[in-house]
């Protein structure tokens, strides 16, 4: 018989007041550069544990084949991942159903103006049908505050969070 897979047991306490960083969980990604000698271009990307093993390809925008998964992909999923997480815990505090939301994150790569170099933008839909605006927004102001994507991206990449109801 198979168990039910259950939602996390996170809290939404801001109950630690350590010094430092205390990690919870800590995973490694490899990436090798694969013919190209280039990770983002021919490169293969595995987890220590094996449960995370692809290759990567270089989308054709950037002058690749675009036959395989980019990193602009792999952190999109990362941050849509986290962020449903963060409101989804906040959501059933609140006692909501948080079974229809959805998180669709556009991560876009491009060139920075202030140095030449580069820079990722990152927009997040929050898909939630029939909810009230004035209901979501503060528990979406929760999960900003609990993500630790948005957390990271508010030091550095631009970052813009909307609700699609």
């Amino acid at each position: 018989m198979n168990d039910p897979i259950r939602s996390p047991r996170l809290s939404t306490d801001k109950d630690f007041d350590g010094e430092s960083f205390a990690p919870i969980h800590t995973t490694t990604v490899t990436v090798s550069g694969g013919p190209a000698s280039h990770g983002r271009a021919t490169g293969r990307a595995r987890s220590a544990d094996g449960a995370l093993d692809l290759d990567l390809r270089m989308p054709a925008e950037l002058g690749g084949d675009g036959q395989g998964t980019n990193p602009e992909q792999l952190f999109a999923a990362g941050f849509a991942a986290c962020y449903h997480g963060a409101l989804s815990l906040v959501a059933r505090q609140a006692a909501l159903d948080p079974s229809v939301i959805s998180v669709e994150t556009t991560v876009a790569f491009g060139r920075d103006p202030e140095d030449g170099g580069y820079l990722l933008r990152v927009d997040l839909v929050v898909k939630w049908p029939d909810i009230d605006p004035a209901v979501a927004a503060p528990l979406m102001e929760t999960a900003d505050s609990l993500c630790p994507y948005v957390k990271m991206t508010g030091q550095g990449t631009p970052t813009h969070i909307t609700l699609d109801c």
